[in-house]
């Protein structure tokens, strides 16, 4: 072999060494893929119903209402390497993100699995009060406290559960009514809370002080809308977190309190935000979830108005995308599917 000929063969090995290394070492972005689908009708992996209602008179239902969901790897700890990533890239239902899309700096992978736990929890009381408030039937809302911060005006003062009942005397149910009150507020005024705790009513006056901004009167409190229902609901999902699940939470919960089966025996999936007023919002991973629920075998997929130009570009054959704006739309939908009857809104190509 010539001295040539021995350079451009050891250069080539180096090459390809050099090309294997590198396709091997993590990189930061993260794969996206269907993940497992649950029927809201059906039961969970423990045999439960998903969703259960006691103190209620409950009808008969069928069909599928399934969520869907969207399973990752990567992250921080555990990153993919280049090869898998370039695998995804070329893959029909794979996405690849950067790292910080799932993670955000300076957050641990169980601070946002903690954060994707309390979003399905609070997805459930949404789309429970969503559904009831669908069905004409009265919920009680009281606003309770979420967190202290640490160095503000309400620390030591004020608890974590703590129901806050009246700001200045007077009565308040929403945490928009305090926020609305308190964004007039200058600094350095004064906000007298009264709470209950332990079943005792307190009263704590606190002087506010600014926000980060300097712009907002602040004490120091983050505050959460909480429903009291007539009757026990109970929504069973394991370790799935997140909050996209809300519309066919509250789905579920409508049909199992009305007689007929909304779905007609048919396999419905779809996903979408709730609010406790009954607006859905747009998820991420459309792509992903519609492919999952495609392979379930469902025909319908209730789709966030704003998800629906992303989801006509990768519906997968087979699959019907029906328009959800609103859980009452999604039931006006479902029933005109059911029926034969009414306009069903699509898509928009």
């Amino acid at each position: 072999m010539s001295r040539r000929a021995a350079t451009l063969t050891v250069a080539s090995v180096l090459v390809l060494v050099l090309a294997l290394v590198g396709s091997l070492m993590p990189v930061p972005y993260v794969a996206l893929m269907p993940g497992p689908t649950s029927n809201t009708l059906g039961g969970n992996d423990k045999g439960q119903p998903l969703v259960r209602i006691d103190g209620r008179q409950t009808y008969p239902d069928q069909g599928h209402l399934n969520f869907t969901t969207v399973t990752y790897r990567g992250g921080p700890g555990g990153r993919i390497d280049l090869f898998t990533a370039l695998r995804g890239w070329l893959a029909h239902d794979t996405a690849i993100v950067p790292e910080e899309t799932i993670f955000p700096k300076n957050e641990s992978q169980q601070q946002v699995d903690q954060e994707n736990t309390r979003q399905m929890q609070d997805s459930q009381q949404s789309a429970e009060a969503a559904a009831l408030h669908e069905l004409g039937i009265p919920v009680e809302t009281q606003v309770v406290v979420d967190s202290v911060q640490k160095g503000m005006p309400a620390d030591g003062r004020l608890k974590p559960g703590d129901e806050i009942t009246a700001l200045d005397g007077a009565k308040v149910t929403s945490v928009s009514q305090i926020t609305g009150t308190m964004a007039k507020r200058k600094i350095g005024a004064t906000a007298a809370l009264t709470l209950k705790r332990g079943g005792k009513e307190e009263k704590q006056t606190l002087t506010t002080v600014a926000d980060p901004t300097g712009k907002r009167a602040v004490v120091g409190i983050v505050l959460a809308d909480q429903y009291k229902f007539p009757f026990k609901i109970d929504i069973s999902v394991g370790d799935v977190g997140g909050p996209s699940a809300g519309l066919m939470f509250s789905l579920a919960i409508v049909d199992k309190l009305t007689p007929g089966a909304i779905t007609g025996g048919k396999f419905i999936a779809g996903t979408g935000t709730i609010t406790p007023e009954g607006k859905v919002g747009p998820i991420g991973g459309i792509q992903q979830k519609m492919i999952a629920a495609r392979r379930a075998g469902a025909t319908v997929f209730l789709t966030p108005a704003d998800n629906c130009s992303d989801a006509v570009k990768a519906r997968p054959d087979g699959l019907r995308l029906v328009r959800a704006d609103t859980l009452h739309g999604a039931v006006q939908s479902l029933n005109a599917l059911t029926s034969g009857k009414g306009d069903i809104p699509a898509c928009p190509k």
